[in-house]
């Protein structure tokens, strides 16, 4: 007998939609590998502005990436060996992460790097692009929503666990110039894929929203038992 072919599940949306705890929950439960694609293009970031270079010069991030090692372990980040888990979730790293995730080099180098990733076994990718851009055919895609305020207040608690306090008001403001950009960039805009299932977790639950999802999955399962 072959070999079963392998799982592709994606969860894109924008920031504070709570991607990155549902698709945890949710490779936890199928038993699946999961992949944080923000922290990889956060990743970059930290090692562009650590190198001091223009965050839109692409020759001068080509040279960033060549040589460089990242390496996503359980929930822990490795940039060159060095765990950045905490460090790429400062707020500098989040205001510089634009004109990264805008440059045509890094993007075309992380999507080969996520393909990579995923070759060869059952995946949760999350990001932004994973069911438009990365993972055109994937098995089941998704595509989470959540009311502005209520996006803003759960990346405020967030931070707070991080150390950081910053106002509801401008958590806000940056939120919604990221929607703005990421909506409106030329490569890879954020938005929902044509075959997307959409879930507006506004009021609901963590629980809820993966015990969602987890039905739509297994719903996906053909008679042998296997996700078709």
């Amino acid at each position: 007998m072959g070999e079963s072919p392998t799982v592709v599940v994606t969860i894109d949306g924008p920031a504070g939609a709570g991607k990155s705890s549902a698709a945890r929950l949710l490779a936890d439960r199928l038993q699946f590998a999961f992949l944080d694609t923000g922290a990889m293009y956060r990743a970059v970031t930290l090692a562009a502005l650590r190198a001091k270079i223009a965050l839109v010069d692409e020759a001068a991030l080509t040279d960033l990436l060549a040589p460089m090692r990242l390496e996503l372990v359980l929930d822990k980040v490795y940039l060159n060996d060095e765990d950045v888990t905490a460090l790429i979730r400062s707020p500098e790293v989040t205001a510089a992460s634009a004109p990264i995730a805008n440059s045509p080099t890094v993007r075309r180098r992380l999507v080969e790097w996520q393909r990579a990733v995923a070759a060869g076994q059952n995946i949760v990718s999350e990001g932004r692009d994973q069911g438009t851009i990365v993972f055109p055919d994937a098995t089941c895609k998704f595509y989470l929503l959540a009311e502005p305020r209520e996006r803003a207040r759960r990346r405020q608690l967030d931070l707070a666990t991080r150390g950081m306090q910053l106002p509801l008001q401008d958590i806000l403001q940056a939120q919604e110039d990221r929607d703005r950009r990421d909506a409106a960039r030329d490569i890879a805009p954020m938005k929902p894929a044509a075959d997307a299932n959409i879930v507006d977790n506004t009021h609901m639950s963590l629980e809820e929203v993966v015990n969602l999802m987890e039905k739509i999955v297994q719903s996906k399962k053909a008679p042998s038992g296997r996700i078709s």
